[in-house]
Protein backbone atom coordinates (compact mmCIF):
# COMPACT_ATOMS: atom_id res chain seq x y z
CA UNK A 1 0.00 0.00 0.00
CA UNK A 2 2.66 2.44 0.84
CA UNK A 3 4.60 1.92 -2.44
CA UNK A 4 1.18 2.03 -4.14
CA UNK A 5 1.31 5.89 -2.54
CA UNK A 6 4.93 6.25 -3.05
CA UNK A 7 4.51 5.92 -6.99
CA UNK A 8 1.27 7.91 -7.47
CA UNK A 9 3.94 10.57 -5.47
CA UNK A 10 6.32 9.96 -7.86
CA UNK A 11 4.06 10.21 -10.91
CA UNK A 12 2.83 13.94 -9.76
CA UNK A 13 6.57 14.95 -9.17
CA UNK A 14 7.89 13.80 -11.95
CA UNK A 15 4.65 15.36 -13.85
CA UNK A 16 5.31 18.78 -11.95
CA UNK A 17 9.32 18.53 -12.52
CA UNK A 18 9.03 17.57 -16.23
CA UNK A 19 6.10 20.79 -16.86
CA UNK A 20 8.50 23.25 -14.93
CA UNK A 21 12.17 22.14 -16.73
CA UNK A 22 9.71 22.78 -20.35
CA UNK A 23 8.34 26.33 -19.34
CA UNK A 24 10.40 29.04 -20.90
CA UNK A 25 13.01 30.97 -19.10
CA UNK A 26 11.82 33.17 -16.75
CA UNK A 27 11.53 37.14 -17.85
CA UNK A 28 14.56 39.08 -16.27
CA UNK A 29 14.38 40.59 -13.22
CA UNK A 30 11.99 43.91 -12.70
CA UNK A 31 13.48 46.91 -11.01
CA UNK A 32 10.74 48.07 -9.95
CA UNK A 33 9.09 44.76 -8.49
CA UNK A 34 9.71 44.30 -4.93
CA UNK A 35 12.44 42.31 -2.87
CA UNK A 36 10.70 39.31 -2.22
CA UNK A 37 9.20 38.98 -6.12
CA UNK A 38 12.60 39.94 -7.42
CA UNK A 39 14.28 37.17 -5.32
CA UNK A 40 11.59 34.74 -6.75
CA UNK A 41 12.29 35.48 -10.20
CA UNK A 42 15.99 35.14 -9.90
CA UNK A 43 14.97 31.23 -8.06
CA UNK A 44 12.98 30.54 -11.31
CA UNK A 45 15.57 31.64 -13.36
CA UNK A 46 18.75 29.43 -11.98
CA UNK A 47 16.25 26.43 -11.84
CA UNK A 48 15.53 26.77 -15.84
CA UNK A 49 19.15 27.51 -16.68
CA UNK A 50 20.00 24.24 -13.82
CA UNK A 51 17.92 22.23 -16.61
CA UNK A 52 18.54 24.60 -19.93
CA UNK A 53 20.94 26.14 -21.72
CA UNK A 54 24.17 24.11 -21.87
CA UNK A 55 25.71 21.66 -24.12
CA UNK A 56 25.85 18.32 -22.58
CA UNK A 57 28.91 17.26 -23.90
CA UNK A 58 30.82 19.96 -23.46
CA UNK A 59 29.68 20.47 -19.80
CA UNK A 60 30.68 16.27 -19.52
CA UNK A 61 34.09 16.97 -20.71
CA UNK A 62 34.67 19.95 -17.94
CA UNK A 63 33.46 18.17 -15.05
CA UNK A 64 33.58 14.28 -15.81
CA UNK A 65 32.68 12.09 -18.52
CA UNK A 66 30.21 10.09 -16.19
CA UNK A 67 27.77 12.98 -15.93
CA UNK A 68 24.81 14.37 -18.09
CA UNK A 69 24.64 18.12 -17.73
CA UNK A 70 21.87 20.26 -19.42
CA UNK A 71 22.47 23.60 -18.34
CA UNK A 72 24.22 27.08 -18.19
CA UNK A 73 25.57 27.09 -14.78
CA UNK A 74 27.52 29.98 -15.37
CA UNK A 75 23.63 31.81 -15.89
CA UNK A 76 22.85 29.63 -12.60
CA UNK A 77 25.32 31.24 -10.56
CA UNK A 78 24.39 34.89 -11.68
CA UNK A 79 20.95 34.53 -10.80
CA UNK A 80 21.75 32.82 -7.68
CA UNK A 81 24.48 35.58 -6.94
CA UNK A 82 22.02 38.20 -7.25
CA UNK A 83 19.12 36.31 -5.12
CA UNK A 84 22.25 36.67 -2.50
CA UNK A 85 22.63 39.92 -2.82
CA UNK A 86 18.83 41.02 -2.74
CA UNK A 87 19.07 38.83 0.65
CA UNK A 88 22.35 37.95 2.05
CA UNK A 89 19.73 36.14 5.41
CA UNK A 90 18.95 33.47 2.56
CA UNK A 91 21.13 30.37 3.92
CA UNK A 92 19.17 28.14 1.41
CA UNK A 93 20.47 30.64 -1.36
CA UNK A 94 24.14 30.23 -0.67
CA UNK A 95 23.97 26.64 -0.12
CA UNK A 96 22.66 26.49 -3.67
CA UNK A 97 25.50 28.50 -5.04
CA UNK A 98 27.81 26.91 -3.55
CA UNK A 99 26.75 24.01 -5.39
CA UNK A 100 26.76 25.74 -8.45
CA UNK A 101 30.28 26.82 -8.18
CA UNK A 102 31.05 22.76 -7.66
CA UNK A 103 29.23 22.20 -11.11
CA UNK A 104 31.53 25.08 -12.39
CA UNK A 105 34.56 23.64 -10.28
CA UNK A 106 35.25 26.67 -8.65
CA UNK A 107 35.79 24.92 -5.48
CA UNK A 108 37.32 27.34 -3.45
CA UNK A 109 34.44 29.84 -4.10
CA UNK A 110 32.24 27.14 -3.05
CA UNK A 111 34.11 26.51 0.16
CA UNK A 112 33.90 30.39 1.03
CA UNK A 113 30.49 30.26 0.84
CA UNK A 114 29.78 26.92 3.25
CA UNK A 115 32.26 29.24 5.66
CA UNK A 116 29.94 31.82 5.35
CA UNK A 117 27.22 29.37 6.28
CA UNK A 118 29.08 27.71 8.69
CA UNK A 119 29.87 32.13 10.00
CA UNK A 120 26.31 32.62 10.56
CA UNK A 121 25.34 28.96 11.64
CA UNK A 122 27.87 27.37 13.18
CA UNK A 123 25.67 24.17 14.23
CA UNK A 124 24.27 23.76 11.37
CA UNK A 125 24.83 20.00 10.04
CA UNK A 126 24.81 20.11 6.39
CA UNK A 127 27.11 23.05 6.07
CA UNK A 128 29.17 21.18 8.42
CA UNK A 129 29.20 17.94 6.94
CA UNK A 130 29.25 19.51 3.04
CA UNK A 131 32.18 22.01 4.39
CA UNK A 132 34.40 19.39 5.84
CA UNK A 133 33.95 16.44 3.58
CA UNK A 134 34.87 19.07 0.27
CA UNK A 135 37.80 20.08 2.12
CA UNK A 136 38.83 17.06 2.69
CA UNK A 137 38.60 16.27 -1.21
CA UNK A 138 40.28 19.42 -1.90
CA UNK A 139 43.16 17.48 0.08
CA UNK A 140 42.59 19.67 3.63
CA UNK A 141 42.31 16.77 5.99
CA UNK A 142 43.15 18.55 9.01
CA UNK A 143 39.88 20.51 8.37
CA UNK A 144 37.84 17.34 7.80
CA UNK A 145 39.27 15.91 11.20
CA UNK A 146 38.30 18.71 13.19
CA UNK A 147 34.70 19.14 11.69
CA UNK A 148 33.81 15.71 11.99
CA UNK A 149 34.66 15.27 15.93
CA UNK A 150 32.68 18.32 16.51
CA UNK A 151 29.73 16.82 14.14
CA UNK A 152 29.98 13.66 16.44
CA UNK A 153 29.87 15.60 19.73
CA UNK A 154 26.75 17.68 18.41
CA UNK A 155 25.25 15.37 16.32
CA UNK A 156 26.37 11.50 16.93
CA UNK A 157 23.92 9.53 15.40
CA UNK A 158 24.08 11.53 12.20
CA UNK A 159 27.29 11.69 12.02
CA UNK A 160 27.96 7.63 12.75
CA UNK A 161 25.07 7.11 9.69
CA UNK A 162 27.63 9.31 7.64
CA UNK A 163 30.87 8.00 7.95
CA UNK A 164 29.35 4.25 7.08
CA UNK A 165 27.95 6.09 3.92
CA UNK A 166 31.62 6.80 3.32
CA UNK A 167 32.94 3.78 4.02
CA UNK A 168 30.61 2.65 1.96
CA UNK A 169 30.89 4.62 -1.37
CA UNK A 170 35.14 3.78 -0.95
CA UNK A 171 34.15 0.12 -0.88
CA UNK A 172 32.03 0.34 -3.61
CA UNK A 173 35.09 1.72 -5.55
CA UNK A 174 36.84 -1.19 -5.16
CA UNK A 175 34.48 -2.99 -7.57
CA UNK A 176 35.90 -3.54 -10.75
CA UNK A 177 33.91 -2.51 -13.92
CA UNK A 178 32.41 -5.28 -15.83
CA UNK A 179 31.45 -5.10 -19.23
CA UNK A 180 30.23 -9.15 -19.49
CA UNK A 181 26.55 -10.34 -19.01
CA UNK A 182 25.97 -11.57 -14.82
CA UNK A 183 25.79 -14.78 -14.68
CA UNK A 184 22.65 -15.22 -13.33
CA UNK A 185 20.36 -17.81 -13.16
CA UNK A 186 16.89 -17.00 -15.69
CA UNK A 187 14.66 -15.67 -12.69
CA UNK A 188 11.08 -13.88 -12.52
CA UNK A 189 12.22 -11.90 -10.06
CA UNK A 190 15.18 -10.59 -11.93
CA UNK A 191 14.85 -6.81 -13.68
CA UNK A 192 17.30 -5.42 -15.96
CA UNK A 193 16.85 -1.64 -15.31
CA UNK A 194 18.57 0.27 -18.44
CA UNK A 195 19.65 4.14 -17.56
CA UNK A 196 18.74 6.95 -19.92
CA UNK A 197 21.13 9.57 -21.64
CA UNK A 198 20.26 12.59 -23.68
CA UNK A 199 18.69 12.65 -26.72
CA UNK A 200 19.97 14.24 -29.88
CA UNK A 201 18.68 17.38 -31.10
CA UNK A 202 16.68 15.66 -33.39
CA UNK A 203 15.42 13.22 -31.18
CA UNK A 204 17.30 10.54 -32.67
CA UNK A 205 19.29 8.10 -29.78
CA UNK A 206 22.81 9.00 -29.02
CA UNK A 207 25.74 6.58 -29.03
CA UNK A 208 25.84 5.98 -25.43
CA UNK A 209 22.54 5.28 -25.48
CA UNK A 210 22.50 3.03 -28.32
CA UNK A 211 25.61 0.95 -26.55
CA UNK A 212 23.62 0.90 -22.84
CA UNK A 213 20.65 -0.50 -24.96
CA UNK A 214 22.70 -3.06 -26.88
CA UNK A 215 24.38 -4.01 -23.72
CA UNK A 216 20.81 -4.32 -22.53
CA UNK A 217 19.80 -6.53 -24.83
CA UNK A 218 22.29 -9.21 -24.68
CA UNK A 219 21.11 -9.03 -20.92
CA UNK A 220 17.40 -10.01 -22.08
CA UNK A 221 18.76 -13.02 -24.71
CA UNK A 222 20.73 -14.29 -22.00
CA UNK A 223 18.08 -14.11 -19.40
CA UNK A 224 14.68 -14.58 -21.36
CA UNK A 225 12.64 -14.39 -18.11
CA UNK A 226 13.81 -11.24 -16.92
CA UNK A 227 11.97 -8.46 -17.53
CA UNK A 228 13.85 -4.69 -18.51
CA UNK A 229 13.23 -1.25 -16.78
CA UNK A 230 13.80 1.37 -19.06
CA UNK A 231 14.41 4.88 -16.75
CA UNK A 232 15.02 8.16 -17.81
CA UNK A 233 12.80 11.27 -19.89
CA UNK A 234 14.04 9.07 -22.85
CA UNK A 235 12.42 6.09 -21.82
CA UNK A 236 9.86 6.04 -25.25
CA UNK A 237 12.73 5.83 -27.33
CA UNK A 238 14.75 3.82 -25.62
CA UNK A 239 11.33 1.21 -25.56
CA UNK A 240 10.78 1.10 -29.05
CA UNK A 241 14.41 0.29 -29.73
CA UNK A 242 14.33 -2.73 -27.97
CA UNK A 243 10.66 -3.11 -29.01
CA UNK A 244 12.34 -3.02 -32.98
CA UNK A 245 14.99 -5.32 -31.62
CA UNK A 246 12.84 -8.40 -30.62
CA UNK A 247 12.01 -7.66 -26.79
CA UNK A 248 8.34 -8.16 -26.37
CA UNK A 249 6.48 -5.14 -25.36
CA UNK A 250 5.58 -6.85 -22.12
CA UNK A 251 8.59 -7.33 -20.73
CA UNK A 252 9.24 -3.49 -20.52
CA UNK A 253 8.30 -1.17 -18.00
CA UNK A 254 8.76 2.69 -18.43
CA UNK A 255 9.62 5.27 -15.69
CA UNK A 256 9.75 8.26 -17.51
CA UNK A 257 10.10 11.00 -15.05
CA UNK A 258 13.49 11.39 -14.12
CA UNK A 259 15.98 13.92 -15.30
CA UNK A 260 19.40 12.63 -13.83
CA UNK A 261 20.72 9.29 -12.53
CA UNK A 262 19.46 10.66 -8.74
CA UNK A 263 15.80 10.58 -10.07
CA UNK A 264 16.42 7.42 -12.05
CA UNK A 265 17.22 5.83 -8.48
CA UNK A 266 14.85 7.32 -6.69
CA UNK A 267 11.74 6.55 -9.28
CA UNK A 268 12.49 3.13 -10.12
CA UNK A 269 12.90 2.04 -6.62
CA UNK A 270 9.45 1.98 -5.46
CA UNK A 271 8.33 -0.24 -9.26
CA UNK A 272 10.69 -2.68 -8.16
CA UNK A 273 9.78 -3.05 -4.59
CA UNK A 274 5.88 -3.10 -5.72
CA UNK A 275 6.89 -6.15 -8.02
CA UNK A 276 8.96 -7.32 -5.17
CA UNK A 277 12.03 -7.77 -7.17
CA UNK A 278 15.35 -9.68 -5.72
CA UNK A 279 18.22 -8.83 -8.02
CA UNK A 280 18.48 -5.67 -10.70
CA UNK A 281 21.40 -5.63 -13.25
CA UNK A 282 21.56 -1.72 -13.84
CA UNK A 283 23.09 -1.48 -17.21
CA UNK A 284 24.69 1.90 -18.19
CA UNK A 285 28.23 3.14 -19.43
CA UNK A 286 31.26 2.49 -17.51
CA UNK A 287 32.04 6.24 -17.04
CA UNK A 288 28.06 6.14 -15.21
CA UNK A 289 27.94 2.25 -13.28
CA UNK A 290 29.92 3.90 -10.01
CA UNK A 291 27.70 6.35 -9.39
CA UNK A 292 24.53 4.44 -10.76
CA UNK A 293 25.30 1.97 -8.11
CA UNK A 294 26.20 4.06 -5.38
CA UNK A 295 22.63 5.74 -6.23
CA UNK A 296 20.39 3.06 -6.13
CA UNK A 297 22.11 1.04 -3.72
CA UNK A 298 21.40 4.14 -1.19
CA UNK A 299 18.23 4.71 -2.46
CA UNK A 300 17.59 1.02 -1.95
CA UNK A 301 18.47 1.47 1.64
CA UNK A 302 16.01 4.74 2.37
CA UNK A 303 12.67 3.08 0.53
CA UNK A 304 13.75 0.06 2.74
CA UNK A 305 13.97 1.80 6.07
CA UNK A 306 10.76 4.20 4.59
CA UNK A 307 8.99 1.04 4.64
CA UNK A 308 10.18 -0.93 7.80
CA UNK A 309 10.87 -3.84 5.44
CA UNK A 310 14.80 -5.61 5.00
CA UNK A 311 16.83 -4.42 2.12
CA UNK A 312 16.55 -7.63 -0.26
CA UNK A 313 17.43 -6.17 -3.95
CA UNK A 314 21.11 -7.52 -4.73
CA UNK A 315 22.31 -5.35 -7.59
CA UNK A 316 25.10 -6.16 -10.80
CA UNK A 317 25.87 -4.16 -13.17
CA UNK A 318 26.62 -4.72 -16.78
CA UNK A 319 28.47 -1.81 -18.76
CA UNK A 320 28.76 -0.54 -21.94
CA UNK A 321 32.47 0.59 -22.43
CA UNK A 322 32.58 4.11 -23.22
CA UNK A 323 36.72 4.11 -22.37
CA UNK A 324 39.15 3.13 -24.96
CA UNK A 325 40.02 0.52 -22.45
CA UNK A 326 38.71 -1.36 -19.31
CA UNK A 327 41.67 -0.76 -17.72
CA UNK A 328 40.90 3.14 -18.56
CA UNK A 329 37.54 2.89 -17.29
CA UNK A 330 38.51 1.12 -13.63
CA UNK A 331 40.77 4.17 -12.73
CA UNK A 332 38.82 6.73 -10.79
CA UNK A 333 39.87 9.93 -10.64
CA UNK A 334 39.83 12.57 -8.19
CA UNK A 335 37.31 14.20 -10.18
CA UNK A 336 34.85 11.47 -10.32
CA UNK A 337 35.29 11.53 -6.70
CA UNK A 338 34.09 14.93 -6.51
CA UNK A 339 30.99 13.86 -8.03
CA UNK A 340 30.04 10.65 -6.31
CA UNK A 341 30.46 12.12 -3.02
CA UNK A 342 28.14 15.08 -4.23
CA UNK A 343 25.37 12.67 -5.34
CA UNK A 344 25.95 10.86 -1.95
CA UNK A 345 24.92 13.43 -0.07
CA UNK A 346 21.45 13.98 -2.79
CA UNK A 347 20.81 10.94 -2.19
CA UNK A 348 20.64 10.59 1.70
CA UNK A 349 18.45 13.83 1.45
CA UNK A 350 20.70 17.11 1.88
CA UNK A 351 18.80 18.96 -1.54
CA UNK A 352 22.23 20.74 -3.40
CA UNK A 353 19.29 23.41 -4.52
CA UNK A 354 17.28 23.77 -1.05
CA UNK A 355 13.46 23.86 -1.92
CA UNK A 356 14.01 23.70 -5.53
CA UNK A 357 15.84 20.74 -6.55
CA UNK A 358 17.88 17.99 -4.90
Amino acid sequence: MLARMMIRFIFFFGLCCSLSACAAPPSPTEKTGSTAERIAQLKDRAMYYYWHGGDVGKNEKHLFKGLTLRGDYDAVARALEEASTLDPYDLDVKFSLASTYLLQKKRPEALRTYRHILNLAPDNFEANLLYGTYSKLNGDNHTYTKIMARLERLYPERTRMYREKFAALEQGLKEPVSISVPAIPPAHDHVIVVLGYALMEDGSLSSPLIGRLETALAMANYNPQARILVSGVEAGPMRSWLMDHGISPERITMEKASHDTLENALFSLPLLLEERVKSVTLVTSASHVRRALMLFREAAAFYARMNGIPETIRFTHAAYLDYPSLEEANRISLEERWVLYRDLFRVSGIWQYPGLQM
